[in-house]
């Protein structure tokens, strides 16, 4: 095996890891590395995940849209307000 590592750890860690070792059949530095190796991955996938850009997970939704309202864009506020008016007013 390549390089040694010291690891503090509380007496009830210690304790579930001697249970985990021993139901499993593996030596106690087996346990923690086969732990260390999945703890490792998924907070790789979870930084790539968030690394990733939001308007990345939109980007094919992006102009699918057709409003017929050339400039939604920039008067939505506008159009909502007009629009809530009108609704408001058949009541």
């Amino acid at each position: 095996m390549g390089r040694q590592l010291t690891v503090r750890m509380s007496d009830e860690l210690a304790a579930k890891l001697e249970a985990a070792a021993r139901r499993l059949r593996l030596r106690r530095s087996e346990v923690v590395r086969l732990a260390l190796e999945r703890f490792l991955q998924d907070v790789l996938e979870e930084v790539e995940e968030e690394s990733f850009r939001p308007v990345e997970r939109v980007r094919d939704l992006l102009g699918c849209v057709e409003s017929g309202i050339p400039d939604l864009g920039q008067r939505h506020r506008e159009y909502l307000i007009e629009r809530l008016r009108r609704s408001s007013s058949k009541r």
